[in-house]
């Protein structure tokens, strides 16, 4: 029996997706090539093979595209560290054996780190994205914190500072060596962050 025909709105939902997909995936390559100032509407549109009515259609604005951006590459990161800490019956070791798988992917694509730099700039120059950048920022630093709260419980560990300090250095230090790019070959950003994190681990008191 052949497969029911998708819906006239599925399809036109499934479309928007993609076009959506596409403009947050070509904004993202102009804004590390160009930066996010340099990059205007109409070049992310052409970039990603659309005009600008549909790049309004899915976005209110370029700034409202930039917090999208980020906002879903923030979810994946702190979704793929819980998943690194989600078999309850794994050792610290196992634990400490799938943070570095996912240090690896920060390794794999240090654009991101990049743009994590130009985000942080644009809500310091651009005083109606401060708002929207800085609720974010600090959403993402909430959920690394969570994580880092769960990663010092479960090796049984007493964190030196509060997880959100600690998650707040190792955002900065992301940022810091995104802006040494020409080093990142010798200090990849996903390993140093490992580097610091085994070093907190190895030195933090045992819980009581």
């Amino acid at each position: 029996m052949n497969a029911a025909p998708s819906s006239p709105r599925r399809s036109r939902e499934e479309s928007r997706l993609q076009t959506r997909a596409h403009l947050l995936a070509a904004a993202k390559r102009l804004f590390v090539e160009k930066g996010f100032g340099a990059t205007s509407l109409r070049d992310i549109a052409a970039e990603a093979g659309y005009t600008q009515g549909a790049f309004y259609s899915n976005f209110a604005s370029k700034e409202a595209l930039f917090v999208e951006l980020m906002r879903e590459r923030s979810k994946a990161q702190v979704t793929h560290i819980a998943q690194a800490l989600g078999d309850p019956s794994a050792s610290a070791e196992q634990i400490l054996n799938a943070l570095e798988i996912w240090a690896q992917t920060l390794d794999a694509e240090p654009e991101w780190s990049v743009l994590g730099v130009e985000f942080k700039l644009q809500g310091r120059r651009n005083p109606l994205f401060a708002t929207a950048s800085e609720a974010l920022l600090n959403a993402h630093r909430d959920g690394l914190a969570y994580c880092i709260t769960q990663i010092f419980a479960r090796l049984e560990k007493v964190p030196p500072e509060s997880p959100a300090v600690l998650a707040a250095a190792f955002m900065g230090l992301s940022q810091g060596l995104a802006l040494q790019r020409p080093l990142l070959s010798e200090a990849p950003i996903g390993h140093m962050i490992m580097v610091f994190l085994r070093s907190l681990l190895a030195a933090a008191p045992p819980a009581k």
